[in-house]
C-alpha cells in the first residue's frame, strides 16, 4: 500500500514537470526570468503554506541543527534548482537545456556508487558515463552543428540546476521534516529574492493569461511538483519511485517537439542516450532496492 501511494505521487509529480518546459518556454519568450521566478514562487508558497496550514499531521520534534540542516537542503532544492533552470531556459535552446537539467538521475547514480554500496555497481556507472556521453551530443548537435548554441552561462546553469536536484533527491527522504515545512521557508526566500530582482529590472509585469500561467508554474510544477515527488521519496525512498520520475524527459521532451522545438539528428541520439541512462539507472536502483 505504502509503494503504491508513493507511485501515485511519483506519477503526479512526473505529469506536473512535464509541462514545466512548455509553458516557461512561452512565459519566457515575452517575459523575463525574474518575473517569471516572482510568479513561480509566489504560487509555490501559497500551496505550501495552504497545506501546511490545513494538514492535521503533527511536527515531530527536532533540534536546531535538523531545523537548518532542512532550510539548507530546502534552499538548495528548490531555489537552486528552480533559479538556475530558468537563466538556462531564457539562455540557450530550451529543448537542450531540458535535458541537460534532467541529467540529475544521473548524479544520484553516481552519488550512489561514490557514497553507498550498490549491488552491480559497474552497470550502474556505464549507465551513467553513457549518459553523460549523451549531454555532450546534446551540448555538440546544435542547429548550427557547432558546440553551444547559446549562452555559455545557460550550460553550467543546466548543469547546475541538476546538481541541486540531485543533492535534493538524496537527501529529502533522510529528513524528519514533511515536505510542506520544509519547503515554505525556501518558498519565501525565493518570493523575496525574485521581487527584488524584478523590482531592479522595472519592467511592465505580465497579466491575464501570462498571469494565470506564471502562477500555474508555481503552484503546479514547482508547488505540487515538488510536494508529490517529497511525498514519494518519503514513502518509498528512491527505488520504484525513481523509474517513474526518469519519465519526464521523455514527456517533457515531446511536449516541445510537440510545439515546434527540434533537435538535430546528433541531438537526437545525445536525448536517447540521457533518457535511456536515466531509465537504466532507475531499474536497476529498484532491482537492488528488491532485492535488499
Amino acid at each position: 500500500m505504502v509503494a503504491k501511494s508513493a507511485l501515485v505521487f511519483a506519477a503526479g509529480a512526473v505529469a506536473l514537470w512535464s509541462t514545466n518546459a512548455l509553458v516557461g518556454k512561452s512565459l519566457l519568450a515575452t517575459h523575463p526570468v525574474s518575473q517569471v521566478q516572482f510568479l513561480q514562487f509566489a504560487g509555490a508558497a501559497l500551496v505550501f503554506a495552504l497545506i501546511r496550514f490545513t494538514s492535521r499531521e503533527g511536527a515531530p520534534p527536532v533540534g536546531p541543527s535538523g531545523v537548518f540542516a532542512a532550510f539548507v537542503v530546502g534552499l538548495i532544492g528548490l531555489v537552486g534548482t528552480m533559479v538556475l533552470q530558468y537563466i538556462a531556459f531564457a539562455s540557450m535552446p530550451v529543448i537542450e537545456a531540458n535535458l541537460m537539467a534532467y541529467t540529475w538521475p544521473l548524479m544520484v547514480a553516481a552519488a550512489v556508487i561514490a557514497f553507498e554500496n550498490p549491488r552491480r555497481p559497474a552497470l550502474l556507472g556505464l549507465a551513467a558515463a553513457l549518459g553523460f556521453v549523451g549531454v555532450a551530443l546534446v551540448i555538440s548537435g546544435g542547429r548550427d552543428r557547432t558546440w553551444f548554441q547559446g549562452d555559455l552561462v545557460g550550460y553550467f546553469a543546466a548543469f547546475g540546476s541538476a546538481l541541486c536536484m540531485a543533492f535534493y533527491s538524496v537527501t529529502v527522504g533522510r529528513l524528519g521534516t514533511s515536505p510542506e515545512r520544509l519547503l515554505l521557508p525556501s518558498s519565501l526566500v525565493g518570493v523575496a529574492l525574485t521581487l527584488l530582482w524584478s523590482a531592479r529590472e522595472g519592467v511592465a509585469w505580465p497579466a491575464g493569461v501570462d498571469l494565470a500561467l506564471g502562477l500555474y508554474l508555481g503552484a503546479g510544477p514547482m508547488g505540487l511538483g515538488y510536494y508529490f515527488w517529497s511525498r514519494a521519496l518519503k514513502l518509498e525512498g528512491s527505488g520504484k519511485v525513481a523509474v517513474v520520475a526518469y519519465l519526464t524527459p521523455i514527456a517533457s521532451t515531446l511536449l516541445l517537439i510537440l510545439s515546434g522545438e527540434r533537435l538535430t539528428t546528433t541531438a537526437i541520439a545525445g536525448a536517447v542516450l540521457v533518457i535511456g541512462s536515466c531509465i537504466a539507472v532507475g531499474l536497476e536502483r529498484s532491482e537492488a532496492q528488491d532485492y535488499v
